[in-house]
Formats: structure tokens, sequence, C-alpha cells
């Protein structure tokens, strides 16, 4: 007898789920399914789960794939499951390709595609659907984003678009997904737009999103004018859609924990908000070669505007810029100088220049400190006159952070509000804001 295993959290079951286990059971004589419980996903770094434990394994049974269901508490369990079980062989898809290789030590190992073209129809069986992610842009980020999504229950990645069809099919082919010639086919195959294309594309890219009736999730900087933000904003408001910038620092655990800190009173009245974010860029890349929308401060401003703003508003009184620029007229290193009535701010970036990156609060009765890289916030100090009196907070920040405003994206789009505190539309209007007056100030100096 040819024993199989494979693991899974199974929420929202669909199609992918059932064929990943008919061809699992396909391997073999008999098959254990391992079912993962809230908290193992949670510590793995799954987030969004919505249906309960029971229910999850009970959808499992009702395929009549599996001849043993188990359940998954914690890492390591694998292995074990495999001694205590006797596998002949161990298999989970094709996402997590090259992950559990260790395992071939004990069994074979086998990776099974992943299920591409989930249809709508079996998708919205349950009044919580699965929604179907398409990309838009095939960079760095985007690159990032599709493991990402995976590890949020409720989306699935669909497909991609780039104007450049040849670009889309290799990221197609990286990632399992669909590649779309014609942007009609993509907007037919997408409940959500993701868009990672270069700035200056994101309004024209959103406006026609909307007008497709498709939540929108658009990579920072949103716009590059405060006009065409209120406008964007507005028509999905009227459309009743949710536009949603992708500043993830915005929604990690631990930026939230610092700005509650720092506003509670702990460090008295907060007086000064010092953010520096810079890397040194390959002079190839398009943040250092497009001479219009490149430069450091399009690329890294709005992360460092971001605790500015959430800790002082929106009404500032004066700001002004200072920018050492390189030979085709992008700004290397940017400092954005706000005035408050009742503070002072400092945004620095540099894609040219590299400087100690760090977040610092100012308080009337002392201050709060997260080193690089606090765009990603999981650890911070909160000091006070007394040298030796220092509170250290530390908070999980998982993988490269987009899952956590993915999540936010889709608590929003089924209807809870509760999250919108985190980047408001007033926040990101104000950004871009900034970057038109940036843009404006660039070309004058």
């Amino acid at each position: 007898m040819v024993k199989v295993i494979t693991y899974g959290t199974f929420d929202l079951f669909h199609e992918g789920h059932y064929k990943l286990l008919q061809r699992a059971r396909q391997l073999g004589d008999y098959l254990i399914v391992g079912v993962t419980t809230e908290e193992y996903d949670l510590a793995r770094g799954k987030l969004n789960v919505a249906d309960s434990l029971m229910t999850r394994i009970e959808n499992v049974k009702k395929t009549g794939f599996a001849d043993e269901i188990i359940v998954e508490e914690s890492q390591g369990q694998k292995f074990r499951d495999i001694q205590k079980y006797n596998i002949d062989i161990f298999t989970v898809g094709s996402d997590w390709v090259g992950t559990f290789d260790y395992l071939k030590d004990y069994c074979k190992v086998v990776y099974l595609d992943r299920t591409k073209n989930i249809s709508s129809t079996m998708l919205r069986i349950k009044e919580t659907p699965i929604q179907r992610i398409g990309v838009i842009g095939t960079g760095r980020i985007a690159n990032r984003f599709i493991p990402e999504a995976a590890l949020v229950s409720g989306v699935n990645t669909q497909c991609v678009y780039n104007p450049h069809f040849e670009s889309a099919e290799a990221f197609a082919r990286k990632w399992g997904i669909d590649p779309c010639r014609d942007i009609e086919e993509f907007y037919n195959a997408s409940d959500i737009v993701y868009i990672a294309s270069p700035h200056e594309t994101h309004y024209l890219y959103i406006k026609q999103s909307l007008e497709h009736n498709k939540h929108v999730l658009c990579e920072k900087p949103l716009c590059l004018s405060r006009r065409q933000a209120e406008e964007l904003f507005e028509y999905a408001k009227r459309k009743k859609l949710v536009l949603f910038e992708g500043i993830k620092t915005a929604y990690c655990p631990g930026f939230t924990k610092l700005l509650g800190m720092a506003c509670s009173g702990v460090i008295g009245s907060i007086r000064g908000v010092e953010a520096c974010f810079t890397k040194l860029e390959n002079v190839n890349h398009r943040e250092l070669k497009d001479t219009e929308y490149g430069g450091s401060f399009t690329e890294l401003g709005s992360y460092c505007l971001l605790p500015i703003l959430k800790i002082f508003g929106r009404d500032y009184e004066k700001i002004t810029f200072d920018m050492i620029k390189g030979n085709n007229g992008l700004d290397l290193y940017t400092k954005a100088h706000i005035r408050y009535a009742k503070g002072l701010a400092t945004a620095t970036c540099g894609l040219g220049v590299k400087s100690e990156g760090k977040l610092l609060v100012s308080g009337t009765e002392g201050y709060i400190v997260a080193e690089a890289p606090w765009w990603k916030t999981s650890y911070f100090e909160v000091h006070h006159e007394n040298p030796d009196e220092v509170e250290r907070i530390s908070e999980r920040f998982l993988g490269d952070g987009l899952r956590y405003e993915i999540c936010d994206l889709l608590s929003m789009i089924n209807g809870d509000t509760r999250r919108d505190f985190k980047l408001t539309r007033g926040d990101s209007e104000a950004m871009a804001d900034i970057m038109e007056l940036f843009l404006e100030e660039r070309k004058r100096m």
C-alpha cells in the first residue's frame, strides 16, 4: 500500500482545493490530509482564515478523497507525521516548490501544479467569496506581491497584464497564472486590480479599473497630483468600490502599535518627527532612469511622509525641499522640511546617498525611536530623560509585509471599515499634493 500525505488550510473550499486532493489521492492507495489550526496558520503567516477548523475538516471529508484526516498544530509536525504514519509520498501544491525538499530524505516529495482559472461561479457559492486578483505590472514589487497574496485567505491571483506582452508571459510562467494580451480579457478575469506599474500610469489604470467596476489596490504613490487623487476617490465612492493605496508600513502591526504609543502621551506632547529611508539603487533601474517621474522622493517619500501625516495631520503651515541631483536631473537625496503650528518634521529620502535610516518621534517627556528598517516596524524603543528608563517593544513582521495590506483591503471589500483609519483617503490625497509640490520644485531647481 502506497501511503500519501498532504496538508493545507482549505479555507473557503473551492475547486482548486478539490483538484489538489483529487490528484493527491491518485498518487497512491491511502491518503491522509492534514488540516491546519487557526493558531498554526497565524504562526506561519497565513492571515484572514474565515472558516472554522471543523468546517474546513468537514469540507475535506465531503470530497471523499481522504482516507484519514488529521489536525496540523505545530511546526515540525510534518516530519513526525511522516514517521508516525509510514508515509511513502508527501505532496503539496506547486506554490511551495522547494520548501519541503528536506523531507526527501524520508519519503518522496511531489509538488502538484496549482489550479489556474478558478471560476468565479465556483468561488461565489459562499457569502464571503474568494476575490480574483489581476496584476498590472511585472516589476520587482509585483514579484513580491504574488507569494504574499497566497498567504491571505480569500483571494486568488488569477492573471497579469503588461502592454509588453513578452514580460507578462514570462511573469505568468514564473507564478503559474495567466498572461492577458487584451486589457478587456484581463478585467473580465479580475475582481480586484493590483497596480504595480510605473508611477505615471497609475491614474489611468485606476480610472479604467474603476470604470470596469473593479476594486483597486495601487502601489504608492497613488497619484502625482491632488486633483487626480480627489477625482479617483470620489469616483470610487460613487461606484461603491474600494480604492486602496499600497503603503505596506501603514498596515503593519508594529507601526500601528508605535503610533498608538506615540499619541498616548507616554512621551508627552509630540514636537518633532524625523523619518529617513535611503538605499543605494542600481543606476540602470527605472527609479534612476525615468527623468520625469523617477528619483528618491517619488520612490521613497510616501514611506517617510506616512508617520508625519499620521502624527501631525495634514494641516501643515509650510513645506520646503532641499535636494541633491544627479547628472540627469533626478534627485539622489532629498529632504522635505514640514512646519506645523506646534511641531517640526523632516522626511529624508535617498537612492544615491546612504544615511542612517530611522524613525524618531520627539516629545516633551521623551522620544520613540525605530531603527532601520523602521518601515517594517518589528522593534522600537521608548526613551525618557533617565537613560536607564527604556521600554523595548517588538512585534512580528511577516515576509515582505504586503499580506497585511491585502488582508485589510479584503476586509474593506467585505464591508468591514474598522481598519480604514490606517491610511485614509485624506492621507492619500495629502501625499499626492506633496508629491505634486515636490515635482514642481524639482523642475525649478
